[in-house]
């Protein structure tokens, strides 16, 4: 997986950046959850991309350390008053104050979303990030149905490889070897 390294510089003059992507899912995960969680971190940070999630534990947690173990980056929105809520592995906390409400700006912010087990919280970031417009890709997560019809606006995936390369493909940041060399032609 290859995508455009940090700092490179395109013929017009701007920077690339990094592809944001959310990983979200409950709190309180099973052993089997954070694990995927862990591995989606490791993959994000190893393609470059940046993590941003909601900062707590669980599956947040999990994530973030899988990303930190790659060198990758992480961002924790967090839904309370202080910095000191954010798991020790989120390199850069910003502080809502804001509750649940924080969820649209983890969204927001994402050029993709992965989802991984989860409760409530998740299922909302799920529906805002389909309000949004943004790619939500499920991991052992929530199943949509509307009039008891499956809707398949979740790309559902089987391994953290698969979450990780299909987010960066739904946001337009995934480039195999042969775009690679199209792209290094171009600048």
């Amino acid at each position: 997986m290859i995508i455009p390294s940090k700092g490179e510089v395109k013929e017009h003059g701007t920077r690339v950046r990094s592809p944001v992507i959310a990983v979200v899912g409950a709190a309180i995960g099973s052993g089997h959850e954070l694990t995927l969680a862990e591995a989606v971190g490791h993959e994000l940070a190893v393609a470059g991309a940046i993590l941003i999630c909601g900062g707590g534990s669980g599956v947040m947690e999990a994530a973030c350390r899988g990303a930190k173990k790659a060198g990758g980056l992480t961002i924790g929105i967090l839904p309370g008053f202080s910095a000191s809520e954010a798991n020790l592995f989120v390199d850069i906390p910003i502080v809502t104050g804001m509750g649940e409400a924080r969820n649209v700006i983890i969204v927001r912010t994402a050029q993709a979303v992965i989802a991984i087990g989860g409760e409530f919280g998740t299922l909302s970031e799920i529906a805002f990030a389909l309000k949004l417009g943004r790619p939500v890709i499920g991991l052992e997560t929530w199943e949509l149905a509307k009039a008891k019809q499956p809707c398949s606006a979740i790309v559902y995936v089987d391994t953290p490889e698969d979450a990780v390369r299909r987010a960066l493909q739904l946001c337009g940041c995934y480039r195999d070897a042969s775009q690679e060399n199209a792209f290094q032609a171009s600048v």
